[in-house]
């Protein structure tokens, strides 16, 4: 009976499997979709003319609000995960992440290029006398090896120095969302929006917090096995 009873589970949780695996492919393509569409509005807005008075800021703007969402974006996965038992979202953390830091890089190559022409000097006063430009700069640097290192070649190289090093990215958010505060000044609901939903994935993590959202999970999947 039992070698029986085990053989049906193995083949009752086959198809449940595969239900998996095509979400998780399904939300991978959604993101990598969703991911272009902010550039390709960019580019048709830049040809039609419909960048506004100072296109370079609204540039400036786009890809960095963009990249913003992004990372938040990433930063939600595990809490997701934790509240809802969505492993099918694990795997949009590397994708998420990797396409925010594209973005940073538009955001720092239109600053460094189409806003201050190359001109090194400038761009050394800029990043000196601006405080949002600074922490911006500093946040861009801190991504770059959490960029290098997103790869499975790395996180076994380097073990549990890995997720050691990827938890940079709690402090690269907070820097962000610093860059971005100062960068709209007067304007506090969006930024105060972002932050808001920050806090909320910081908290969900907190370890009294996740082990509620965990049991919270388990209560809601008995309910509906019940049902």
């Amino acid at each position: 009976m039992s070698v029986i009873s085990g053989r049906e589970t193995a083949v009752s949780t086959q198809p449940k499997r595969r239900s998996h695996k095509k979400t998780a492919k399904l939300l991978t393509w959604l993101t990598h979709l969703g991911a272009w569409v902010p550039l390709a509005v960019l580019v048709a807005e830049y040809f039609t003319n419909n960048l506004g008075v100072d296109p370079v800021r609204e540039i400036l703007f786009h890809t960095g609000t963009t990249a913003l969402v992004l990372l938040v974006l990433s930063l939600a996965v595990t809490p997701v995960n934790i509240a809802f038992g969505w492993k099918q979202m694990i795997p949009l953390r590397r994708p998420l992440g990797l396409y925010a830091f594209f973005y940073v890089c538009l955001h720092l190559l239109t600053f460094v290029w189409l806003d201050y022409a190359l001109n090194l000097a400038f761009i050394v006063d800029g990043i000196v006398e601006q405080p949002f430009v600074l922490v911006g700069t500093i946040a861009f640097l801190l991504l770059i090896p959490l960029a290098i290192t997103s790869t499975k070649g790395w996180q076994r190289r380097l073990g549990k120095r890995w997720k050691k090093l990827h938890k940079l990215s709690y402090l690269i958010i907070i820097l962000v969302l610093v860059h971005f505060i100062w960068l709209v000044k007067n304007v506090y609901i969006e930024p105060a929006i972002y932050t808001g939903i920050v806090a909320l994935l910081f908290l969900a993590r907190w370890q009294p917090v996740k082990q509620k959202l965990l049991r919270w999970q388990r209560q809601i999947r008995m309910r509906l096995k019940k049902s």
